[in-house]
């Protein structure tokens, strides 16, 4: 046997425990959330769907938000072809069309990947909006071209019994799902919800998801009801939204009046997914901190308490807010100087390790809250 026999014969030794533990953790996958109904179908089309409920917010700035949020998505690639074709204000209908890649597997060595066109469309309403994803095409490795229709649909990708994916299709559905449960947060994070998102994920079947989740997504008193919420945080029932019962007005801030922080008003949350954010820290006006949050926030209840998220993108100084234990979220309402809401807050440790070069959510605890 000569030396290069003998080395790759080593080398093949010595994958296959790598091999073989790969193999394991597959079959101990959990699809339950891939199965039957994962991928819905209407009048024999897959229609992916997911209704966003903001209450507060009127038809004309429900369509406004979203007509940006797609631009922005569908711009992403930087591909002509992807792009927002139709818009109706009145009838508060977007319509549009998406080019983007699926990625099934990357390493240094190899990339498995296939190129997604679909049509989404977007219905605005006062308070609400519809996602629909559908007409999804999949082409693969250049000359392969699927349809989703025939080719992730429980009758194509689950065993007989309904318990199994197919070995050679499962891939196909598990990403489809996945990209479809991203859209939809997409979606729900431009309308002030937090992104629950883990951006390296490193057990896929513990990735939490909206679309198999029943009921629409509630961006309301009780933060953002869907699956995604992470699990350290408790959830309370939304409170009935009323106009705002003041308990008194503030000395040294004339024409603010504190909210009942039990029921927060409305207008507050309609606020938070429309105005500009802006996180000052510290208590002296002339020694100060500012900055804006500039991915956004969005309310919601942690054990029974109010708090309050913000979101930096991946490219602001987090150092002042890392370092202070309180700071306050101001509210300012598209071309106003003057902020429409104060929240003041008391920073929550951090549930979930921030990533290098990945935003960063901070989770504050809201002790009063001022509404001119």
């Amino acid at each position: 046997m000569n030396k290069l026999t003998i080395l790759l014969l080593t080398m093949f030794l010595a994958c296959l425990p790598i091999a073989m533990q790969a193999d394991s953790q597959k079959e101990k996958r959990d699809d339950t959330r891939y199965l039957a109904g994962a991928v819905p179908e209407v009048d024999g089309k897959v229609v992916f769907s997911k209704e966003i409920q903001i209450p507060g917010m009127s038809q004309t700035q429900v369509f406004n938000t979203a007509l940006k949020w797609m631009n922005e998505r569908l711009q992403e690639n930087k591909n002509q072809e992807s792009r927002v074709v139709f818009s109706d204000e009145e009838k508060g209908t977007i319509a549009g069309i998406g080019e983007e890649w699926i990625i099934f597997t990357s390493s240094a060595l190899s990339l498995d990947r296939t190129l997604t066109n679909y049509q989404i469309t977007v219905t605005c309403k006062t308070g609400s909006c519809l996602v629909e994803l559908e007409k999804l095409r999949f082409t693969y490795r250049d000359t392969e071209k699927y349809r989703a229709e025939e080719w992730i649909t429980d009758k194509y990708a689950l065993n007989k019994t309904k318990t199994k994916l197919v070995r050679g299709l499962a891939k196909w559905r598990r990403k489809t799902v996945d990209f479809a449960d991203d859209v939809f947060m997409d979606a729900a994070v431009a309308f002030g919800a937090p992104d629950t998102r883990v951006k390296a994920q490193k057990k896929e079947e513990q990735k939490p998801s909206i679309v198999t989740s029943a009921g629409p997504v509630v961006i309301q008193s009780s933060g953002v009801k869907v699956a995604t919420v992470e699990p350290v945080q408790t959830v309370i029932p939304a409170a009935t939204i009323v106009p705002s019962t003041p308990a008194a007005t503030i000395t040294g801030t004339p024409n603010y009046k504190e909210a009942d922080l039990k029921q927060i008003p409305g207008d507050v949350y309609a606020l938070m997914g429309n105005s500009k954010l802006v996180i000052s820290i510290g208590t002296d006006e002339f020694n100060m901190t500012n900055m804006t949050a500039n991915a956004g926030g969005a309310l919601g209840y942690q054990s029974g308490k109010a708090v309050a998220y913000c979101t930096l993108s991946a490219d602001q100084s987090y150092e002042a807010i890392e370092k202070a234990d309180k700071y306050t979220i101001k509210l300012y309402a598209p071309n106003q100087t003057i902020p429409s809401a104060i929240i003041e807050c008391k920073k929550l440790p951090a549930q979930v390790s921030p990533q290098a070069g990945q935003p960063r959510t901070y989770v504050g605890e809201i002790t009063k809250l001022l509404i001119k």
